[in-house]
């Protein structure tokens, strides 16, 4: 297993059609377990989530291909199983509904929702009131859904508000009352990174090194839980975004593996299919090791505090603790991203945001390490 903490851990979404879903095995069925547990699902339920999760995941790109310039987002609705289509009018509602998907009418494009987001994280600037824990595009009310903390509402959150609501449409939330914060930690023994005294965790291998958060490190070298030299930082970001990417090298390698912990199976990475909103999601990092929930929202910002926010961020229900910072968020066999902060813990509950991976790899042109 330690040999495992240091090579780079990674995500993926199941792609076997629903039809077929139950008659051969799934991709990784060692994460029904913990999936069972973090859901209040039976076996056999949780099989069968998996296997729709897998069949929406796959339909997504022809349905959004069919929508063409009406396509207004989409998310997975646990209810009746189904891939959900916002479509703006009613040109395309047919072309979509032949992909087999279910169609809802929505304000606004994605692209111009995406461009309302855009725009409201400019009028924000740096100044976010303490008590706003950021703000997502919602596809289904075409908003902007502004969040702020249980019972701190105010004068300078409304004023703050007030400004973004002239860049666009935009509603208010009230989520936990919890600030979000960054997942890292002071150094432990026997866990998979250090930079200085932080310790955090390896996201997912690629060819050459490993990606992580950004706020972990930016300079100096990285020990591995034996405490020998792994590599260094060659690039990272944060505030604004939240990656790294760091060498290996000193007798370290790769795999394309992201450990379970004794709990599930250790889980190959097989590509980074994007899961859409709804569907299920897990996490490995080094302090809560393996904890799986649901994908609540994409594009998020997220406020960190004194002027530290992170942009594009996806929002899960996933918890994770101190030191679990830059570790892997994986569904299925496909790697979605590396964990950045949240608010709670996983023995009272909580959310989490994590980096996706795409982007990551897109940035810094590398290439991920799969089986």
């Amino acid at each position: 297993m330690k040999v495992l903490l240091a090579a780079v851990l990674t995500a993926a979404v199941l792609t076997v059609p629903a039809t077929q879903a139950l008659a051969q095995p799934l991709a990784v069925p060692g994460q029904a377990a913990a999936m069972q547990r973090d859901f209040g699902l039976s076996e056999q339920q949780m099989q069968q989530r998996l296997a729709a999760e897998t069949s929406a995941a796959k339909l997504l790109p022809a349905a959004q291909k069919a929508a063409g310039a009406s396509y207004g987002g989409a998310w997975y609705d646990a209810r009746t199983q189904q891939l959900v289509v916002g479509v703006v009018g009613q040109g395309h509602a047919t072309a979509v509904r032949a992909t087999g998907a279910q169609v809802v009418a929505v304000p606004v494009s994605a692209k111009a929702l995406d461009q309302q987001k855009a725009a409201v994280d400019r009028a924000a600037g740096k100044a976010v009131p303490a008590a706003v824990s950021g703000w997502a595009a919602d596809p289904k009310s075409g908003t902007v859904v502004v969040n702020v903390q249980a019972g701190k509402r105010s004068k300078a959150v409304d004023a703050f508000v007030a400004k973004l609501a002239k860049a666009g449409a935009v509603t208010v939330k009230e989520v936990a009352a919890q600030a979000p914060r960054t997942f890292s930690a002071g150094t432990v023994g026997g866990d998979p990174y250090y930079v200085s005294n932080i310790r955090c965790s390896i996201g997912f291998s690629v060819y050459g090194g490993f990606v992580t958060a950004g706020h972990c490190g930016r300079s100096g070298t990285v020990s591995g839980w034996d405490g020998s030299a792994i590599g260094s930082f060659q690039g990272w970001s944060f505030p604004g975004n939240d990656y790294a990417w760091v060498s290996v090298g000193n007798g370290w390698w790769t795999v394309p593996v992201v450990l379970g912990w004794g709990q599930v199976s250790d889980q190959l990475v097989r590509g980074s299919s994007e899961a859409p909103i709804g569907s299920s999601v897990c996490r490995s990092g080094s302090t809560s090791h393996w904890h799986c929930g649901t994908i609540l929202a994409k594009n998020e910002t997220v406020n960190y505090g004194n002027g530290q926010l992170f942009y594009g961020a996806t929002k899960t229900s996933v918890c994770a603790e101190g030191g679990d910072s830059g570790g892997s968020f994986i569904t299925g066999d496909q790697a979605q991203g590396v964990t950045s902060g949240g608010w709670g813990n996983c023995s009272s509950g909580g959310e989490t945001w994590f980096q996706p991976v795409n982007e990551i790899l897109q940035t810094y042109h590398l290439t991920l390490h799969t089986a």
